[in-house]
């Protein structure tokens, strides 16, 4: 049986003053993927998550998750998604715990602190306060508190922007996890696109507001050597991330 489309988007458009950022998109994630979007700096990406979350306000167009529509119903939509910004903000006087309890009282849940640390992976961090986390672990902290509503889809604005390679491909197998353990669907925003092979299903190329490709990674490269591209250089089997971490080990240094 076929996958439902989740999220459905419909000649989506944005624009500040005379300035076109999202320029009438249409696409579909179904249910259970990785969705992944792409492009440049400006091309749209992060305007488009943020009508589709029901943070900024859709001009044209329409964007529904799971039925619901985004623009009619922000708050019915807001109790389904979970997302995890581009750069997130925590008072520093309060605990782990203390921030994922007061997550919870937004969406008026009972959090089970215990399970939701342990599958963020920041055991023994629970007193920690924010400005004591490193860069990984307060990643790790914002996707745990956009998991405190038990989404049906998890929105991530460039989780791994950043991070050192131990904590990106850390961060990666969280993701992983998640989606398998959890069944929710993913929309991400990356830069890296290592990164959009190793997690998303299909992946959608934005460049000045248009999508200009839409499919899977692996097809996206086949399409490309059909053209005819040679590489300037010879691809080896592993890259420079992967002599880093076989020099200097997998294991989070915290």
């Amino acid at each position: 049986m076929k996958s439902k489309n989740i999220i459905i988007v419909e000649n989506l458009k944005k624009s500040y003053n005379k300035v076109v950022a999202v320029d009438g998109i249409s696409f579909e994630v179904k249910e259970g993927e990785t969705f992944g979007m792409l492009g440049p700096n400006g091309a749209g990406k992060t305007s488009t998550l943020e009508m589709i979350e029901g943070l900024r306000k859709i001009d044209e167009g329409t964007a529904t998750i799971d039925g619901i529509n985004v623009s009619r119903k922000p708050d019915a939509v807001r109790e389904i998604v979970g997302i995890q910004l581009q750069s997130a903000s925590y008072f520093d006087n309060l605990s782990v715990c203390e921030i994922l309890e007061l997550f919870g009282k937004f969406y008026n849940r009972t959090v089970n602190l215990k399970s939701l640390i342990e599958k963020v992976h920041l055991e023994g961090k629970e007193k920690a306060y924010a400005n004591q986390l490193s860069g990984g672990q307060k990643q790790r902290l914002s996707i745990a508190s956009s998991l405190v509503n038990n989404p049906k889809v998890l929105f991530l604005d460039e989780p791994t922007t950043g991070l050192d390679p131990q904590a990106r491909r850390n961060l990666w197998d969280l993701i992983k996890d998640i989606k398998e353990t959890e069944n929710i669907t993913v929309m991400l925003t990356t830069h890296y696109m290592e990164e959009a092979e190793e997690l998303c299903n299909r992946v959608a190329i934005m460049d000045e507001g248009k999508i200009i490709a839409l499919d899977t990674p692996d097809a996206l490269i086949k399409q490309l050597l059909k053209r005819g591209f040679k590489p300037k250089k010879l691809r080896l089997s592993a890259t420079l991330d992967d002599v880093f971490l076989d020099l200097t080990g997998k294991a989070l240094r915290e």
